[in-house]
């Protein structure tokens, strides 16, 4: 599929309401369980995506679409959501998360981009030339990743329990 702001606002307007339909209300067992050493929960996502909201997509964006020299990105901090998310309930976390992504998707929507726009160019740290479109179309993947990966997340805390069915199942097998 090729990348049109209209098909990515599809998902990027879905996901604070399927994480808050996916998590609001459920026990910790479920919302601060991980994968192991150095792996990350369910809250520890949606901190993340946060930091994202804040960090990330739109001051990018702006860099790239604005003419001034400065492209170059700073680093993102992947792991700022343990510091930031500190003390806060998920709850508090995915209505944060709601009110940013909808902060950004209504900016997104007065910059009027063009198709022209998506070929401007940024700078990413690691990765060097990006285009608009790129960092655009990221910002679907990213989100549709994290949400995958809040799902094996959860459904690993059942692969003792699951029994010979374990075979079947990919998502706790990956």
């Amino acid at each position: 599929m090729q990348y049109s702001i209209e098909k990515a606002t599809e998902i990027l307007e879905r996901t604070p309401r399927i994480l808050n339909s996916f998590l609001k209300g459920l026990s910790v067992d479920w919302t601060q369980c991980n994968e192991g050493e150095n792996t990350w929960s369910p809250y520890d996502v949606v901190g993340h995506l946060i930091h994202g909201e804040k960090t990330d997509w739109m001051i990018r964006l702006k860099m790239i679409k604005n003419n001034s020299e400065k492209k170059t990105f700073e680093p993102f901090d992947r792991f700022a959501q343990f510091e930031d998310s500190k003390d806060k309930s998920l709850d508090e976390l995915l209505i944060a998360f709601a009110q940013l992504r909808q902060n950004n998707l209504d900016d997104l929507e007065s910059l009027n981009i063009s198709n022209s726009d998506f070929e401007r160019k940024g700078i990413h740290p690691d990765l060097g030339e990006v285009s608009l479109k790129n960092l655009l179309a990221t910002w679907v993947a990213h989100d549709l990743g994290h949400i995958a990966q809040i799902a094996r997340v959860m459904a690993k805390q059942y692969k003792a329990e699951v029994g010979p069915w374990v075979t079947y199942l990919s998502i706790i097998n990956k």
